[in-house]
């Protein structure tokens, strides 16, 4: 009798988080996995078209060319932050005066809403009056301005601010895997004649391997779902260059402007929604993998 009315405590305690998961996790997933297999618009009637969308989709050029820009921000985006993450971090986890300040003033774009960044970079990298081309044409670094948002610089352009807003969050990671690190390693080390560039990469980074497996692993989830900075700067343009797949699919089921060549269609957006989680997670799946290999290394 005792098990049973500590069984009905424990049920009840549980509940809420059993409705929110049916509400908010299981629920929207019937949803889309139920209108991948209609043609619906949002509103009017729901029409079975059973896989049109899927083959819609293999011939969607617009979808496919998202794939490959969404590999390349990633990948650009990967390239600049994990790197400059980790330097920052060794550098900031050293001792000297002002090492909080600097923590505190990497890490502060982490807290800022990513529409302001956005909208304060779109005024930098102004073609015509940002002041990122004033500065380079003072300095005489270029003679004309650069259409930083134009189509052969949106999406170098974007990756930087991608990059610039996630350095902080992965160096605060590093930082803490390396006070994890004993100080007595490095002292041997320093006895023993290794220098600093040794120091790093025969004891830093075999130390820092299982962090570092976790720290790649949020950064390629984030940069495959990144696309808040890219539909504030650029909406996806100009002519597909910064389309990414979640920019794409929240095109689908939520237009961002009149002007947009994609219109709201709940049913292909469904099948599209699939497809990304199905692209997103076998990239997750290959990392796991590869991951597992850098077990047998660190």
């Amino acid at each position: 009798m005792l098990k049973l009315r500590k069984l009905q405590e424990n049920s009840l305690f549980l509940l809420p988080s059993v409705i929110l998961t049916l509400a908010l996790g299981i629920y929207p997933l019937v949803w889309v996995l139920r209108y991948m297999f209609y043609d619906y618009a949002g509103y009017g009637q729901e029409l079975f078209v059973g896989l049109d969308n899927f083959r819609r989709l293999f011939r969607d050029d617009l979808f496919w060319q998202s794939v490959v820009n969404t590999l390349v921000f990633a990948g650009g985006k990967l390239v600049l932050t994990i790197p400059l993450s980790l330097l920052l971090a060794v550098i900031l986890n050293a001792s000297f005066r002002g090492r909080n300040f600097l923590r505190a003033v990497y890490f502060m774009p982490t807290v800022i809403s990513t529409a302001v960044i956005s909208v304060v970079f779109y005024i930098l990298f102004n073609a015509y009056n940002g002041m990122v081309n004033q500065q380079l044409m003072k300095y005489g670094i270029i003679s004309d301005p650069i259409n930083w948002l134009g189509p052969d610089h949106a999406m170098l352009t974007v990756i930087l601010v991608a990059a610039w807003g996630a350095v902080g969050n992965y160096m605060l990671l590093f930082l803490a895997g390396l006070q994890s690190i004993p100080r007595d390693l490095y002292e041997s080390a320093s006895i023993d004649g290794a220098n600093a560039v040794q120091r790093f990469t025969r004891i830093t980074v075999p130390m820092l391997g299982p962090i570092m497996q976790v720290i790649i692993m949020l950064a390629v989830i984030a940069s495959l779902k990144g696309y808040e900075s890219i539909m504030v700067m650029t909406e996806g343009g100009p002519i597909g260059k910064t389309e990414v797949m979640y920019l794409y699919l929240y095109k689908l089921l939520f237009p961002v402007s009149t002007g947009s060549p994609v219109e709201q269609q709940i049913g292909y957006g469904s099948a599209v929604g699939f497809a990304t989680a199905l692209i997103v997670g076998a990239i997750t799946a290959l990392y796991y993998y590869f991951s597992r290999k850098m077990n047998r290394v660190f």
